[in-house]
Formats: structure tokens, sequence, C-alpha cells
């Protein structure tokens, strides 16, 4: 006698709602992510135990490398290009458009006044590779203000007296450099400042 076959139905998974999480992941991770900025130096923080998180508007961030050479940069295009031309302003320094727009795009600005101009002339990709060795100068002309606090005031001038500083500096920068640098933001009673260091691990204690 022959087998009777059971005919099998067709297994059938909907699959729209596991779409639908996906398409929320997706834009909660999109909403939510900070996208990290290409900074003009690599900078290896100090670790710390603080957990004092530092604001993401309005915050002028001084970078400083290994060599104490100083970088500063603004947290939207918008301000990084009000600060090119409010410091090209002050020095005589002629922007056409595409250089202030080369400045939107930068992250960081770290050259003295007399190479701003040739600065903004690079292509994007290349405005690292240009300023890294150099840094913004912080030593005082004629007997005044360095080109760093022209820098800084500058910010505060287009941004308020609500704008937040915060230091960025390599683990290995000479303290003297460290020290110098606060010492010429307190000579423009700029007392208050964030220090961006690295959670220190358990293992590292």
């Amino acid at each position: 006698m022959g087998k009777v076959k059971i005919k099998k139905a067709d297994i059938w998974i909907d699959m729209t709602p596991m779409s639908d999480v996906m398409v929320l992941l997706l834009t909660f991770f999109m909403l939510t992510s900070t996208f990290v900025k290409n900074e003009a130096v690599r900078v290896d923080t100090p670790s710390s135990v603080s957990e004092i998180k530092v604001p993401e508007n309005n915050v002028l961030t001084i970078l400083v490398d290994n060599e104490g050479r100083a970088f500063l940069g603004m947290d939207t295009p918008a301000k990084m290009e009000a600060l090119f031309m409010n410091m090209s302003s002050k020095y005589g320094v002629t922007l056409t458009g595409k250089q202030l727009e080369v400045g939107r795009g930068a992250a960081n600005v770290g050259v003295p006044m007399q190479n701003l101009s040739e600065f903004l002339t690079q292509d994007a990709e290349k405005l690292n590779d240009y300023q890294k060795t150099l840094g913004i100068p912080t030593d005082s002309v004629n007997g005044g203000q360095s080109e760093f606090q022209d820098w800084v005031n500058a910010a505060f001038e287009e941004n308020g007296e609500d704008m937040k500083l915060a230091i960025k500096a390599d683990k290995k920068t000479p303290y003297k450099v460290i020290k110098k640098m606060l010492s010429e933001l307190q000579d423009m009673n700029r007392n208050r400042y964030y220090l961006i260091t690295a959670l220190k691990n358990v293992s590292e204690e």
C-alpha cells in the first residue's frame, strides 16, 4: 500500500515589523550621534576621573599638540566663518568668498595671521597638512597682545560672553607651554575653562 503524502503548508513570515524597527534604530543613531571632527592634529589627552561633560554648543576649543602648538576651533561652520571675517578685518587681510567658504569647513585654525590667506587657498583635505607644523603664535606683538589672545577675543566678540572655553592638550605637552597659555587667558580675565581629558579606567589606577 502506497504512503499517503501530506502536503506541507508554506511558511510565510511577515518582515515588515522588523524593517520598521531597523529604520527606527537607524534614525535614532543618526540623530543622537556626534560626528568626530577632522582636527588639525591628533591629541592624546591625559587621563582623569572627572566626568564633567563639556557643553556641545557655543564652545571655543583650544587644541594644543605635544610640541606646544595652538589651534582654535568653533562648534559650527557659521561661527568659524564669522571668526575668520573678524580676524581678517582686524589685521587688514582681504579674504575672498571662496576662502571664507573654505574657512567654514575648517575644523581648526592654527596659522600665523601672515599665513591666513595662503592657508585658506588650500584644498579642504590639505588644510591640516598645511597648518599642523605652524600653530597660532602665543608671543606678544610689540608688547601688546599675542595673536592667540586676539583670536580668543574675536571669538568672544562674535559669540558673546556666554561662550565657553575648552582646552584639549596632549599629555606630552610641556607644562611651561600650558602655563603660558593659561597666563595669557588670565591676562584677558578668562579664568573659567574646561580641561578635556580621557576617563581613567580602573586598570590604570
